[in-house]
């Protein structure tokens, strides 16, 4: 994938570029469909569709305390816009600068630099430019001006609850991973690389790939079934999110070690795309080492049982 890293670089890409606007955390069901607008304009006009996003999270300089846990980190992101057959995205840096740039500038700056300016894609609801001065009115009326076509999709719902972010964080917090691969429209997962660990969980023999998560947000710590793809096969096996606080101090970083059920090789450097399922219990400090594997012996039990459900 092309990531970009400014709006003059969009005059690189061959128009008419197709822009999908947004911030993508999560890239939901309702991310989704702005991003297929885009793509199926770029396909009516031989153009290039672009997914457009802001790095940092424009609420991390407007208002940094209400600034929301990303539910995805960027590599993860990159890897599902891939999956959606996006090949261009823009990181667009977002700075007090720009936070001051009226909508109307904002706008002058997309014409100037897209050759030519396709079709501009966003929620229907979204709005953009110094004091949210710029809604779908003002695209629409951009869009007649300098002949670019305007998208706005309207929200998404399920179960009578319009699909965001906001609400699938809350799912994530609350452990209801069900519900937040529902309106993910995917399972939901933890993304990171397998890093070198202290390798206990070998000497005791139930090896384990450990993850760092790059999302910010994560679910209640605790044993999960997981599901993970490997070379074209889906692996089946067992977590345990949290701090290991049988054998770990205080201040360690969240990790998630991974053992997969029939997996036998080496996946150090690799990045994992862990799918969360069942959850078997909380994370919980043992007495000692034995404690720890007798436990581990029943956890495993209960995700065969559970994977056989």
């Amino acid at each position: 994938m092309t990531i970009l890293h400014s709006l003059q670089a969009l005059g690189t890409i061959p128009g008419p570029v197709a822009l999908a606007i947004g911030v993508f955390d999560g890239l939901h069901r309702g991310h989704q469909e702005v991003i297929r607008a885009a793509q199926e304009h770029a396909a009516q006009h031989q153009g290039t569709a672009v997914v457009m996003s802001f790095e940092p999270h424009p609420l991390r300089v407007l208002r940094p305390a209400s600034a929301p846990k990303m539910l995805c980190g960027l590599a993860y992101q990159s890897l599902l816009l891939e999956r959606m057959g996006i090949s261009t995205a823009l990181l667009c840096p977002f700075t007090p600068e720009t936070a001051a740039t009226s909508a109307e500038a904002f706008m002058d700056q997309l014409v100037e630099h897209c050759h030519p300016l396709g079709c501009i894609s966003v929620g229907y609801t979204w709005t953009f430019g110094k004091g949210r001065g710029g809604d779908i009115h003002l695209l629409m009326n951009q869009g007649q001006a300098h002949g670019f076509a305007v998208y706005g999709m309207p929200p998404i719902r399920e179960e009578g609850v319009i699909v965001s972010s906001t609400v699938i964080r809350d799912a994530v917090i609350s452990g209801d991973l069900a519900k937040a691969s529902r309106l993910l429209g995917r399972a939901y997962a933890l993304y990171g690389e397998v890093k070198q660990g202290r390798q206990l969980a070998r000497q005791l023999g139930f090896p384990t790939a450990n993850v760092r998560p790059e999302a910010e947000l994560l679910p209640p710590f605790g044993v999960y079934t997981v599901e993970v793809e490997i070379e074209g096969r889906l692996e089946k096996g067992i977590a345990n999110l949290g701090v290991r606080p049988t054998v770990e101090n205080q201040g360690v970083a969240p990790s998630l070690e991974v053992h997969l059920f029939n997996w036998r090789g080496d996946l150090y450097g690799r990045n994992l795309e862990v799918r969360l399922g069942h959850f078997i219990r909380p994370e919980q400090k043992f007495a000692g080492i034995d404690e720890l594997k007798q436990q581990i012996t029943r956890d495993l039990e209960s995700a065969r049982l559970m994977f056989e459900q």
